[in-house]
């Protein structure tokens, strides 16, 4: 597992690793616990692991806890989260220190004194904040940021089941049949008390590796729109203006409600029960995707993902012919090589950033629960 080493824990500052008696010390058997599940094979930390580091601006989380762990869905276990503090995770800042307590085999965080000395190994308390729009300001990301923002206002991935019932444009005045920016256009459906709208022309089918059913579509997002005018005793339909346009919106296209920005700070962790998954496409078409990527999984939140959650990337293993055994048919096994993050879900696929991995990532490899 020597190779996966930078890949390690993502949280450092976003998990309450701050122990302080503010903090409610959890009582000698947990610690125990932690302790001993710190020194399992799977969460071990890193041999060269350094005494401190020190937050600059520019890191991420998952970077700075790739300083000291060997796998980032450890963390949660050690500290024993709960389910709430991975949900409302704390967050660190620029100037704080994360120290290693190697007697312990726990992290703690302090702060850096007017004069710049650190004297001891000195603990704060993170009080848990909770945003629906990003994190505080100047704190640390738990991923890169640029990376995902594009996928957490856009719709992006479209299941089969939400096209049926989604308000489409129907017409143009003037009978115009592209609308652009500043232009008006009409449609119907139930706008279900909206007033903007996201507008995507569906795309590409997305077939499940395991049974190559439709589960969903590729969206390609065209633009917003925003309500002027009900229906009224001498129309049916709904006028909207074009607020702002990606490209030319055409008659069929269909509406979203414009969604909140997910929180972007996550803490990762591995799903509760048992998940095992296949990567679905890689996004933009192409056929293999590498480090900080997006690819999508045929596993959402009706299987047990959330916000957070790690999965490990496995190649899968083909089913050959032994020549040695009369060309009787073998499975060879799945080759771990790789890790994905899931930032974004719906009920049953999901985004995931592709994190530090050894190989490229293919369309059909398995997406499991971490080992």
């Amino acid at each position: 597992m020597k190779k996966f080493s930078t890949i390690a824990a993502i949280l450092v500052g976003s998990l309450p690793f701050a122990y302080s008696s503010a903090v409610a010390a959890p009582a000698e058997a947990t610690i125990a616990q932690a302790q001993a599940l710190a020194r399992s094979s799977k969460c071990d930390f890193l041999p060269d692991a350094p005494d401190k580091h020190v937050v600059v601006s520019g890191d991420t989380l998952w970077g700075i806890s790739s300083k000291f762990l060997q796998n980032p869905w450890c963390w949660p276990q050690v500290w024993g989260m709960n389910k709430e503090e991975i949900r409302n995770p704390h967050w660190i800042y620029p100037g704080q220190i994360v120290y290693f307590d190697r007697t312990n085999q726990r992290l703690r965080l302090g702060n850096v004194s007017a004069n710049g000395v650190v004297g001891g190994v000195p603990t704060v308390k993170l009080s848990p904040k909770s945003r629906v729009e990003g994190l505080g300001a100047n704190a640390i990301p738990a991923i890169p940021a640029s990376a995902i923002e594009p996928f957490l206002s856009h719709p992006m991935i479209v299941e089969a089941n939400t096209l049926e019932n989604t308000p489409r444009i129907v017409a143009a005045p003037e009978s115009k049949v592209n609308m652009g920016q500043g232009e008006k256009a009409y449609v119907r459906g139930d706008l279900d008390g909206g007033t903007s709208f996201q507008v995507f022309r569906p795309g590409v089918p997305l077939k499940d590796p395991d049974n190559g059913e439709i589960i969903g579509y590729e969206a390609a997002f065209v633009g917003t729109l925003k309500l002027a005018r009900e229906p009224d005793a001498n129309n049916d339909v709904y006028t909207f203006n074009v607020v702002n346009s990606k490209e030319e919106m055409s008659v069929g296209d269909r509406l979203l409600p414009v969604t909140p920005t997910p929180i972007l700070s996550y803490v990762p962790h591995p799903p509760e029960e048992e998940v095992r998954g296949r990567v679905v496409s890689v996004y933009g078409g192409v056929s293999v995707a590498g480090q900080n990527q997006i690819i999508t999984i045929n596993r959402g939140k009706e299987d047990g993902l959330d916000l957070g959650t790690v999965l490990s990337l496995q190649r899968y293993g083909g089913v050959i012919a032994d020549r040695t055994d009369g060309n009787r048919k073998i499975k060879l096994p799945n080759e771990q090589y790789g890790h994905v993050f899931i930032f974004r879900l719906f009920d049953h696929i999901s985004y995931g950033l592709v994190m530090q991995v050894t190989d490229f990532v293919k369309v059909g490899d398995v997406a499991k629960s971490p080992q």
